[in-house]
């Protein structure tokens, strides 16, 4: 496993201070702020550790409450809400200067036998080796990528993602609300279906508030523009590896009030939907 993904499965796996008590350390991805990622997957974890194994994560709803500082670690506090026959409920705290920056709930449930359906990928999308890499992407436009986003932009990464029908951030275009993206971890992984979904998770924050700019023809990189998410939540329904391709599929069905909202769906390569995912996030255009 190369050094980049191992410290994106260490950055995950949380130092454990007290029984329902843990410490992650931040990752600064040129932001300065924690990437929203990071936190839901960190959180996702430290709820998984209170749980027995045989019972796996079907949902979380995460509300973002503060910016976190990328150059501090962050400490998540885990209230066992309930143990239940079939489920069990945990909530999140993550503090950091002792101040709540994000709280979540998180449902866990043993292997069950039922009825079986999914929307199936009706799309004609292009399969990952035919597309380019961010970091291809990226050497295109380096010498317009701001100086304290450019060394990390143009880095190594822990997860391949391939963007169908990339947008120039320096020179957008008004499109509709859609976009998809392959996803996978640059390396094999360990067959523990927990840190699979922490990854999953980590990632499903990238490229996906920004598919609700599409219309408006705007870019992270618009003066003036401010972006945050607000709230996320995502539902794993079947088995999936992170080391293999994983097609987001993402639509913003709505933006007004400055908020924006997006929706999407997680399937593998062989059309399977495995995971659901929703958030809204504040989009707000300042004058320059």
């Amino acid at each position: 496993m190369r050094p980049v993904l191992a410290q994106l499965v260490e950055l995950l796996t949380l130092e454990r201070i007290e029984a329902d008590l843990f410490r992650g350390q931040s990752q600064d991805l040129g932001w300065g702020a924690i990437f929203g990622g990071q936190v839901l997957g960190q959180a996702l974890s430290a709820a998984a550790q209170t749980v027995p194994e045989e019972r796996s994560v079907h949902s979380l709803h995460g509300y973002f409450l503060r910016q976190g500082d990328a150059s501090a670690p962050v400490v998540y506090e885990v209230d066992r809400i309930r143990n239940g026959r079939s489920f069990t409920t945990r909530r999140v705290v993550a503090i950091q200067g002792g101040r709540a920056i994000f709280n979540m709930s998180a449902s866990f449930q043993v292997s069950e036998e039922g009825m079986d359906h999914q929307m199936d990928l009706d799309l004609d999308v292009p399969a990952p080796e035919e597309l380019a890499s961010e970091q291809e992407l990226a050497r295109a436009v380096a010498d317009r990528i701001p100086e304290r986003m450019r060394k990390r932009a143009l880095a190594e990464r822990p997860i391949e993602a391939r963007v169908v029908n990339p947008m120039n951030p320096f020179a957008p275009r008004a499109a509709p609300p859609r976009k998809q993206v392959w996803y996978r971890a640059v390396d094999p992984l360990v067959d523990d279906e927990r840190l699979h979904r922490y990854l999953l998770a980590y990632a499903s924050d990238f490229h996906f508030l920004t598919t609700a700019l599409y219309p408006h023809g705007k870019t992270l990189f618009q003066p003036g523009l401010q972006m945050a998410s607000l709230d996320h939540a995502m539902w794993f329904h079947r088995p999936f590896r992170f080391d293999e391709w994983l097609l987001h599929v993402i639509e913003s069905p709505n933006a007004t009030g400055a908020r924006g909202l997006v929706l999407g769906r997680f399937y593998d390569r062989q059309g399977r939907l495995v995971a659901s995912t929703a958030q809204e996030g504040l989009m707000r255009q300042w004058a320059t």
